[in-house]
């Protein structure tokens, strides 16, 4: 694909880069063997291959939730700075 000077500055503005004038034939040749690269993964055919979220066979490794006993209200509030009718008390933000 034939990249343009056009090309790589709306694509280093749109990355908020600066590119200096020299610099300039060396991304154009970069961005155009980027985007050779993807054309080529385009001509793979992919039919029959089934569709993968992530390269190794991971499973899901959290616990069950369980009901368990809690802190006796009177144990969790017995350090908190503050408290008002059984609840931690903050000060206001607004």
């Amino acid at each position: 694909m034939a990249i343009t000077v056009n090309d790589v500055e709306y694509v280093a503005k749109l990355a908020k880069l600066t590119i200096a004038d020299e610099e300039m034939d060396g991304y154009i040749k970069k961005l155009s063997a980027i985007l050779d690269y993807m054309q080529q993964l385009q001509e793979i055919d992919t039919n029959g291959v089934p569709l993968t979220t992530h390269v190794l066979p991971l499973e899901n490794i959290f616990r069950k939730d369980e009901v368990k006993p809690c802190l006796p209200r009177e144990k969790v509030l017995a350090n908190a700075p503050d408290t008002e009718d059984g609840y931690f008390k903050v000060p206001k933000i607004f």
